[in-house]
């Protein structure tokens, strides 16, 4: 295997990477006393900045007060969806937690074999990014004047190694959490969203697969891409076919920046987070919309587009890390990521825990203030 392609092989570590509003004011009660609220989980993709997520997980998993119904997940958050559900079908919460931080544990023991590291630059300036890294460097350059089956002409990613190994695909099947990982279709340019008995290794693997680093991932005849082209996550299943009114978004990638980005880097990597929320930031209009113009009273699914009540939890921290940091697998940035998901985590339960099963905390009409 050649430095290349042992560099873009190992480097597939990480991918790409609300209800009808109230108008009364509801009193907050201790978190403590809460009867049991059913949620949905919406987990974005972002590489190894989906140790945020599990950060996030492992906090709302200590809420006996809150059952999962469902969970849509694309790229690393399609994984924590995945490794957390065969988890909690082992051993409950707790079972969940352990699978989730054994998981990243062997996420990062694999990724002490790849080439990409920090620069003793980036070391002593205390900086988890990979910018000055030469060989994330050369890699990145190379993706751009050949394709992955030029590089890695075996298609080698080492992650599905680690997903064979932490999860029990038959367990999925079987779990009364549904699960929903979405993909793009190569030839439809559509997305894909499969299902708890459609779930393998590869599904994961094409819901992580970008185009210039990875060969197509083939499930069941078709070829498919990373779903963040198409879904990041997709929340309509969760609506369609769910049976939680709540769903609570897990968003890592920022969706503004106050500062316009000049070097060529810095453009690449807003490009990126603008086109992998633009599908999502679509759906959550359309929701606003549908609240608009639909009765919650009424039935169909414009009417249970309109009830759900949504719920955001995210890190203004994670506007700190760029693009090249979600390729940094590391143990220690992994363990900052986790912090950072919990101490979110934390605090949307004390701000918002309340009104979860009551109201939306994200207020989505916002996003129809310049459409």
């Amino acid at each position: 295997m050649t430095f290349f392609t042992r560099g873009l092989s190992l480097c597939g570590i990480f991918l790409y990477p609300c209800g009808c509003p109230s108008r009364h004011v509801i009193p907050m009660t201790n978190l403590k006393e809460q009867e049991t609220k059913l949620v949905d989980l919406a987990l974005q993709g972002g590489g190894a900045h989906g140790a945020f997520t599990w950060g996030v997980l492992d906090r709302l998993l200590e809420e006996p007060w809150l059952e999962i119904d469902g969970i849509s997940g694309t790229s690393a958050g399609a994984m924590n969806a995945a490794v957390l559900v065969d988890g909690y079908m082992e051993g409950g919460s707790a079972g969940a937690r352990r699978a989730l931080e054994s998981f990243w544990r062997k996420v990062s023991e694999t990724a002490l074999y790849s080439p990409f590291r920090r620069s003793v630059f980036d070391v002593l300036a205390g900086q988890w990014s990979l910018e000055h890294s030469l060989a994330f460097n050369a890699v990145e350059a190379m993706s751009r004047l050949f394709s992955p089956y030029d590089l890695n002409p075996g298609g080698f990613n080492p992650l599905k190694h680690i997903l064979d190994e932490s999860i029990d695909f038959g367990r999925l099947s079987n779990s009364p959490i549904k699960l929903f990982i979405t993909a793009t279709n190569v030839r439809t340019g559509q997305g894909r969203v499969f299902r708890n008995t459609e779930i393998s290794s590869d599904v994961l693997l094409a819901s992580a697969c970008l185009p210039t680093l990875f060969h197509a991932v083939e499930v069941e005849g078709e070829f498919y891409w990373d779903g963040g082209y198409s879904g990041n996550p997709t929340l309509t299943p969760l609506i369609r076919d769910g049976d939680s009114d709540d769903t609570i978004l897990v968003q890592v990638n920022p969706v503004a920046r106050a500062a316009t980005p000049y070097s060529g880097r810095d453009i690449a990597n807003r490009l990126n987070e603008i086109s992998f929320n633009a599908v999502l930031l679509k759906e959550l209009r359309m929701m606003a919309l549908l609240r608009k113009v639909t009765d919650c009273g009424d039935f169909g699914e414009g009417a249970r587009w309109s009830r759900m009540r949504l719920h955001r939890i995210a890190s203004e921290a994670m506007l700190a890390f760029d693009y090249s940091s979600k390729f940094n697998a590391e143990w220690e940035f992994l363990s900052k990521l986790r912090v950072i998901g919990r101490q979110t985590a934390e605090d949307f339960l004390s701000e918002s825990g309340t009104m979860i099963g009551i109201q939306s905390t994200f207020p989505i009409e916002e996003l129809l203030t310049h459409v």
